[in-house]
């Protein structure tokens, strides 16, 4: 299986180098990272929204040594949010976060990513929208879900995600179910050991429709983050089967990825919100897209030997 093997590529500097410096990669990234600046991403917020959409909005770039790489991911965050300030458009733009980005793997990194991450939560908070945290390797996740409780004590509604492949996710469900948190499912695009993660695609597949029926029965707000077609179709079953109205759930899927069934759900007045990513540290968030479907990855090589 090659998605393994890219996943492993994304931890390699090496693999950076080569794929950073390919003729064909810039055309590739363009496909999912929506600019490298916030000047460049606004007017694809505009044109989401203008189209029924909403987003929620990454700066990419996980991978630092330093707490001062760490700082100026905070304050990344923080020029972001100015600029939403100013289009006024509410919980149509969030923010979704990596704690790694905020210092977490580093000495005292989890009271650091905490120190750092609140206050791009409050300055969120201060225009009406708010921010998840995204989910990284099994490692990083009990600091993660610590964090998350802290910030939701002043900011109830920070949402966070978890991951169907991952053997502890079912009860994870149902704690966040219960506490009433905005919960995004997604499969998981990390190199897990068997000891943690299921390997089989249709192991993870039962596994997620487990976990959604959980967050669609609680007392939370779910966010589906799935380009399945037959994972959506089963969500809209089990929202049903649920009561929930319409604004009660959410539909997540990444900027790049299948556009016209963005529109199409949104068309059919389902809360659709695009993944948008940007930035100039694209590497770990691109190569997790290439082993996602074998079909990036073919494109990506398609490119390299056209420009080559």
């Amino acid at each position: 299986m090659l998605g393994p093997v890219i996943l492993a590529a994304s931890r390699s500097d090496r693999m950076r180098r080569f794929v950073s410096a390919a003729p064909g990669t810039k055309q590739v990234v363009a496909r999912f990272i929506a600019g490298e600046s916030v000047d460049q991403v606004v007017p694809v917020v505009r044109d989401a929204v203008a189209k029924g959409l909403a987003v929620t909005l990454d700066v990419v770039g996980e991978d630092i040594t330093t707490r001062e790489q760490a700082f100026a991911a905070r304050d990344a965050y923080l020029e972001l949010i100015e600029h939403l300030s100013e289009l006024d458009l509410g919980t149509k733009a969030e923010m979704s976060v990596k704690l790694s980005m905020f210092g977490q793997a580093l000495e005292g990194g989890h009271e650091l990513a905490l120190a750092n991450v609140r206050p791009v939560v409050e300055a969120a908070a201060a225009i009406g929208t708010t921010v998840t945290l995204d989910a990284e390797d099994h490692t990083t996740l009990d600091s993660m879900f610590a964090i998350h409780e802290e910030l939701r004590k002043d900011f109830p509604a920070t949402g966070c995600v978890i991951q169907a492949y991952l053997f502890r996710t079912e009860a994870d469900a149902r704690r966040l179910a219960a506490n009433g948190s905005r919960v995004r499912l997604v499969k998981g695009a990390y190199k897990e050991p068997a000891e943690v993660a299921y390997q089989d695609k249709a192991e993870t597949d039962k596994a997620y429709v487990r976990i959604l029926r959980i967050l669609m029965e609680g007392e939370g707000y779910p966010m589906v983050g799935s380009h399945d077609p037959r994972l959506i179709s089963i969500a809209q079953e089990l929202a049903r089967r649920a009561g929930r109205k319409p604004d009660e759930y959410e539909f997540q899927m990444l900027y790049g990825i299948r556009g016209e069934e963005h529109l199409r759900l949104a068309a059919e007045g389902h809360r659709m919100r695009v993944y948008t990513a940007y930035g100039t540290d694209w590497y770990g968030y691109f190569m997790r897209r290439l082993a996602e479907k074998p079909a990036n990855l073919l494109f990506f090589a398609r490119s390299i030997l056209t420009k080559g």
